[in-house]
């Protein structure tokens, strides 16, 4: 059973996460070396946005008629969806049978959770042709398990902000530091507009090492227009649709990936550029719940929401949208972190602009805030506050009197998946 093997190859590092890639790449020597024999590579750090980017880019290349592997991370409800072999989600048995072959070459020797499946990942795309490789790192970036690419062909970054400090440094230059070193001699590094603070370390790594640096404001524009959106880089000057996913922080993310398939030579039909802005699938990003227990819960005309955003800069623009888009009826949360996370930063720009909110905890999850810490946490930047025993009381005490409002669950992704198992 998949879920057997997840679960033991848990046990072979005593810590959670290592940022380290003597691990990695001692595994992969064992196993023959996968990660050279993968299609052009595009790898992408930052703190926000990397799995949208991602989502973006991929309907793009799909759209033109190509396939690509897309390895990202966490899932939301089953270990697969981190991996997508050519276009489709990686069979429960196939990974399986994976894992096992890369537990046998790891021997019992220390690796996380992360590694191991990364690796197994790396196989996977190894084994099947497709046009492209997509890869998410999964916090870092310089000893994240996904930079063993000697060459890729594209790095991207999105927005660097403050985010796992205990890993990775307390400051947005320390982090960016991190994120940069996904960059290579001589392979273009395209990134979003950053603080002046990352741009000024991005920009330092990228001369040191000779990666040419491609910069949003500089080397292509994206913005707003009424009625969709613009694009231009070099020669091409398009009007595309808006994005499918909502919120505005959502153009620069499908300009990055506009950028790189320019970059990647995928630019020549606008018709591609513009369904793949449209057609990127990404749960748990401002996603609308109109079925399963948690919709029953709501009287008729009543919305309910889910956004997996769970540090400062997403709660930013959470709260970006909402002032936009939903200032028409009142706006409830009911919210779970994790201890990790800064829940103060998360809440503080949301506060103006929510009636009540419910704190709960993540069912199963040990790095959980108690639903009391998650209150507190509310509280202490003026939201009116209270416990709830787990999310379905949250949303039936939230919609018993509330009138036709909205209710958004958010706060971390773990949350977001155990919604979606049930609701999605």
């Amino acid at each position: 059973m998949l879920e057997v093997v997840l679960e033991r190859l848990k046990g072979l590092h005593p810590k959670v996460i290592d940022l380290a890639l003597d691990r990695v790449l001692d595994l992969l020597a064992t196993l023959g070396h996968p990660e050279r024999s993968l299609p052009p590579v595009i790898h992408v750090a930052g703190t926000n946005g990397k799995g949208s980017t991602l989502a973006y880019l991929r309907a793009i290349i799909e759209a033109g008629g190509k396939s690509a592997h897309v390895y990202t991370s966490p899932h939301l409800v089953r270990f697969a969806e981190r991996i997508r072999v050519a276009g489709r989600l990686i069979d429960d048995d196939a990974l399986e049978t994976i894992l096992l072959e890369c537990e046998r070459g790891n021997d019992g020797r220390p690796v996380t959770f992360f590694e191991i499946t990364t690796i197994a990942a790396l196989v996977a795309f190894a084994r099947q042709p497709a046009d492209f490789c997509l890869l998410e790192t999964g916090m870092g970036g310089r000893y994240d398990a996904t930079n063993v690419i000697a060459r890729p062909a594209l790095t991207l970054l999105t927005p660097i902000s403050l985010d796992h400090q205990a890993y990775l440094g307390d400051t947005v230059a320390a982090i960016a530091g991190e994120k940069a070193g996904i960059l290579k001699s001589g392979v273009p590094c395209l990134t979003t507009r950053q603080d002046p603070e990352a741009m000024e370390v991005i920009a330092r790594r990228a001369a040191a090492i000779g990666a040419p640096l491609l910069i949003e404001g500089l080397d292509w524009q994206v913005g707003p227009v009424p009625g969709g959106m613009r694009f231009t880089m070099g020669e091409r000057d398009l009007s595309l649709p808006l994005p499918n996913l909502p919120g505005a922080h959502q153009i620069p993310n499908a300009g990055l990936a506009l950028a790189a398939a320019v970059t990647l030579g995928l630019g020549d039909r606008p018709d591609d550029l513009a369904r793949g802005v449209t057609g990127a699938d990404w749960p748990a990003r401002l996603q609308r719940l109109t079925r399963g227990p948690l919709a029953a819960c709501l009287p008729a005309g009543a919305e309910l929401w889910l956004d997996g955003g769970h540090n400062p800069s997403a709660g930013q623009a959470l709260a970006a949208f909402i002032a936009a888009n939903w200032r028409d009826r009142p706006l409830d949360l009911v919210a779970g972190m994790l201890d990790t996370k800064d829940s103060q930063g998360f809440f503080a720009p949301l506060a103006p602009l929510v009636r009540r909110m419910r704190g709960v905890a993540i069912p199963d999850e040990p790095h959980s805030r108690t639903a009391d810490g998650v209150v507190g946490a509310a509280r202490a930047e003026g939201l009116a506050a209270e416990s709830a025993a787990d999310v379905e009381a949250a949303v039936r005490d939230l919609a018993d009197g509330g009138g036709v409002g909205r209710i958004l669950i958010c706060g971390s992704l773990y949350l977001a998946g155990t919604i979606l198992a049930d609701n999605g």
